[in-house]
């Protein structure tokens, strides 16, 4: 038998990335996979208040129109008036003056139980603002860099050096920045 310089008998370098013996197959620091203690039931919430009313049922999922101001968290619990959990939201849809969103239902409920104009609860820190999906707050020309590569530097000068100078391939082009090999960072 010939050794493989220094590798163990798999032929790794030695780098163990888990999924060993006893590790119950998730590698990496702190347990591999996960969301760092996401995915637990939290309970239901302390406050809750009507978020929507069901409209149908859709491939054993309920589908509710938004009766809040306010637009609910995506994966957030869905409770009767009891606190009774139904579900969580799985998709919101439809346009902004008439939102509607989908109850992936718990095990053991059915959507089909419903009735038309039910309403439905949830947790009062699980609503975000309708502004945070519209554009009203945002006024042309303020705020950010805008895309890939802008803001930087004087206009009209790319992030290579003058215009002029460059190109794809490191000839003259009618530009401003390059790819090719002219004056890119550290003035070479």
């Amino acid at each position: 038998m010939s050794s493989r310089g220094g590798r163990g008998p798999s032929g790794g370098r030695g780098f163990n990335r888990g999924g060993g013996r006893d590790s119950g197959g998730r590698g990496g620091r702190f347990g591999g996979r996960g969301g760092g203690g996401r995915g637990f039931e939290e309970g239901p919430p302390a406050e809750i208040c009507e978020v929507g009313a069901f409209v149908h049922s859709v491939e054993g999922e309920m589908v509710c129109r938004l009766t809040n101001a306010m637009i609910p968290y995506f994966n957030a619990g869905i409770y009767l008036e009891n606190k009774a959990k139904v579900g969580k939201v799985e998709e919101i849809l439809g346009p902004v003056n008439k939102v509607y969103f989908t109850v992936k239902t718990d095990q053991g409920v059915s959507a089909a139980s419903f009735q038309l104009d039910d309403k439905v609860y949830i947790g009062t820190e699980k609503l975000l603002p309708i502004s945070r999906f519209t554009n009203e707050t945002k006024t042309k020309g303020s705020g950010g860099r805008g895309g890939r590569g802008g803001g930087r530097g004087p206009p009209g000068r790319g992030r290579g050096g003058p215009p002029g100078r460059g190109g794809f391939r490191g000839g003259p082009s009618r530009g401003g920045g390059s790819f090719g090999r002219g004056r890119g960072r550290g003035g070479r």
